[in-house]
Protein backbone atom coordinates (compact mmCIF):
# COMPACT_ATOMS: atom_id res chain seq x y z
CA UNK A 1 0.00 0.00 0.00
CA UNK A 2 2.89 2.60 1.03
CA UNK A 3 4.65 1.38 -2.15
CA UNK A 4 1.62 2.72 -4.40
CA UNK A 5 1.16 5.61 -3.19
CA UNK A 6 4.76 6.63 -3.27
CA UNK A 7 4.64 5.75 -7.00
CA UNK A 8 1.36 7.59 -7.34
CA UNK A 9 2.39 10.67 -5.96
CA UNK A 10 5.19 10.93 -8.36
CA UNK A 11 8.39 10.05 -5.88
CA UNK A 12 11.06 8.20 -6.78
CA UNK A 13 12.00 6.00 -3.74
CA UNK A 14 14.37 8.79 -2.69
CA UNK A 15 12.13 10.95 -2.63
CA UNK A 16 13.13 13.44 -6.06
CA UNK A 17 9.55 13.76 -7.57
CA UNK A 18 9.26 13.10 -11.11
CA UNK A 19 9.76 16.74 -12.75
CA UNK A 20 13.28 16.77 -10.31
CA UNK A 21 14.50 13.67 -12.29
CA UNK A 22 13.40 14.44 -15.77
CA UNK A 23 14.65 17.51 -14.71
CA UNK A 24 18.42 16.51 -13.27
CA UNK A 25 18.27 13.74 -16.20
CA UNK A 26 17.94 17.09 -19.21
CA UNK A 27 20.78 18.87 -17.29
CA UNK A 28 23.05 16.09 -16.66
CA UNK A 29 22.38 15.13 -20.82
CA UNK A 30 23.25 18.50 -21.76
CA UNK A 31 26.15 18.74 -19.90
CA UNK A 32 27.46 15.39 -21.26
CA UNK A 33 26.88 16.53 -24.51
CA UNK A 34 28.88 19.70 -23.77
CA UNK A 35 31.57 17.57 -22.56
CA UNK A 36 31.32 15.39 -25.80
CA UNK A 37 31.59 18.28 -28.04
CA UNK A 38 34.92 19.49 -25.87
CA UNK A 39 36.27 15.84 -25.74
CA UNK A 40 35.57 16.16 -29.70
CA UNK A 41 37.23 19.50 -30.28
CA UNK A 42 40.57 18.50 -28.57
CA UNK A 43 40.95 14.82 -29.63
CA UNK A 44 41.17 16.52 -33.45
CA UNK A 45 43.07 19.11 -32.22
CA UNK A 46 45.55 16.77 -31.03
CA UNK A 47 45.31 14.71 -33.81
CA UNK A 48 45.91 18.38 -35.87
CA UNK A 49 48.74 19.03 -34.29
CA UNK A 50 50.54 15.84 -34.71
CA UNK A 51 49.29 15.69 -38.31
CA UNK A 52 50.64 19.21 -38.95
CA UNK A 53 54.28 18.24 -37.55
CA UNK A 54 54.45 15.18 -39.40
CA UNK A 55 53.44 17.51 -42.81
CA UNK A 56 55.94 19.82 -42.00
CA UNK A 57 58.74 16.90 -41.52
CA UNK A 58 57.38 15.54 -44.92
CA UNK A 59 58.42 18.77 -46.60
CA UNK A 60 61.16 18.96 -45.53
CA UNK A 61 62.18 15.83 -46.50
CA UNK A 62 60.57 16.70 -49.76
CA UNK A 63 62.82 19.31 -50.79
CA UNK A 64 65.65 17.61 -50.11
CA UNK A 65 64.30 14.83 -52.03
CA UNK A 66 63.90 16.74 -54.94
CA UNK A 67 67.37 17.99 -54.81
CA UNK A 68 68.66 14.67 -54.42
CA UNK A 69 66.08 13.65 -57.09
CA UNK A 70 67.72 16.36 -59.40
CA UNK A 71 70.97 15.67 -58.86
CA UNK A 72 70.42 12.02 -59.82
CA UNK A 73 68.45 12.86 -63.02
CA UNK A 74 71.02 14.82 -64.00
CA UNK A 75 73.50 12.08 -64.03
CA UNK A 76 71.25 9.58 -65.60
CA UNK A 77 70.86 11.89 -68.60
CA UNK A 78 74.62 12.32 -68.68
CA UNK A 79 75.13 8.49 -68.69
CA UNK A 80 72.96 8.07 -71.45
CA UNK A 81 74.05 11.07 -73.29
CA UNK A 82 77.24 9.42 -73.87
CA UNK A 83 75.94 6.76 -75.97
CA UNK A 84 72.90 8.97 -77.70
CA UNK A 85 71.90 12.57 -78.62
CA UNK A 86 71.67 14.82 -75.23
CA UNK A 87 68.08 15.60 -76.03
CA UNK A 88 67.15 11.85 -76.57
CA UNK A 89 69.06 10.99 -73.02
CA UNK A 90 66.75 13.69 -71.41
CA UNK A 91 63.22 12.62 -73.16
CA UNK A 92 63.75 8.81 -72.12
CA UNK A 93 64.50 9.50 -68.41
CA UNK A 94 61.21 12.18 -68.48
CA UNK A 95 59.31 9.48 -70.05
CA UNK A 96 59.71 7.22 -67.53
CA UNK A 97 59.68 9.31 -65.08
CA UNK A 98 56.34 9.99 -66.26
CA UNK A 99 55.13 6.58 -66.17
CA UNK A 100 56.24 6.16 -62.34
CA UNK A 101 54.32 9.22 -61.59
CA UNK A 102 50.92 7.89 -63.34
CA UNK A 103 51.60 4.24 -61.15
CA UNK A 104 51.62 6.46 -58.34
CA UNK A 105 48.79 8.94 -58.35
CA UNK A 106 46.98 5.93 -59.28
CA UNK A 107 47.74 3.80 -56.19
CA UNK A 108 47.44 6.95 -54.13
CA UNK A 109 44.20 7.43 -55.01
CA UNK A 110 43.33 3.86 -54.27
CA UNK A 111 44.51 4.45 -50.77
CA UNK A 112 42.86 7.98 -50.22
CA UNK A 113 39.47 6.13 -50.94
CA UNK A 114 40.40 3.32 -48.40
CA UNK A 115 41.10 5.46 -45.84
CA UNK A 116 37.53 7.22 -45.88
CA UNK A 117 36.91 10.40 -44.06
CA UNK A 118 38.60 11.57 -40.78
CA UNK A 119 36.27 11.22 -37.63
CA UNK A 120 36.89 11.34 -33.83
CA UNK A 121 36.50 7.97 -33.41
CA UNK A 122 36.85 7.76 -29.41
CA UNK A 123 34.03 10.53 -29.23
CA UNK A 124 31.85 8.76 -31.33
CA UNK A 125 32.36 5.59 -29.28
CA UNK A 126 31.52 7.60 -26.21
CA UNK A 127 28.68 9.20 -27.94
CA UNK A 128 26.86 5.78 -28.58
CA UNK A 129 27.25 5.25 -25.13
CA UNK A 130 25.99 8.34 -23.76
CA UNK A 131 22.72 7.81 -25.91
CA UNK A 132 22.78 4.36 -24.27
CA UNK A 133 23.37 5.89 -20.89
CA UNK A 134 20.37 8.67 -21.36
CA UNK A 135 17.81 6.01 -23.06
CA UNK A 136 18.33 3.86 -19.70
CA UNK A 137 17.99 7.18 -17.30
CA UNK A 138 14.74 7.86 -19.29
CA UNK A 139 13.47 4.64 -18.91
CA UNK A 140 14.64 4.60 -15.13
CA UNK A 141 12.39 7.85 -14.73
CA UNK A 142 9.61 6.24 -16.63
CA UNK A 143 8.93 3.14 -14.06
Amino acid sequence: MAAERSSTSGRSSNGDSTGDLIRRLSEDTSTLVRKEVELAKAELAEKGRKAGLGAGMFGGAGLFGVFAFAALTTTVILGLAEVMDAWLAALIVAVVYAAIAGVMALAGKQKVEEAGPPQPEQTVETIKEDVQWAKSQAASVRR
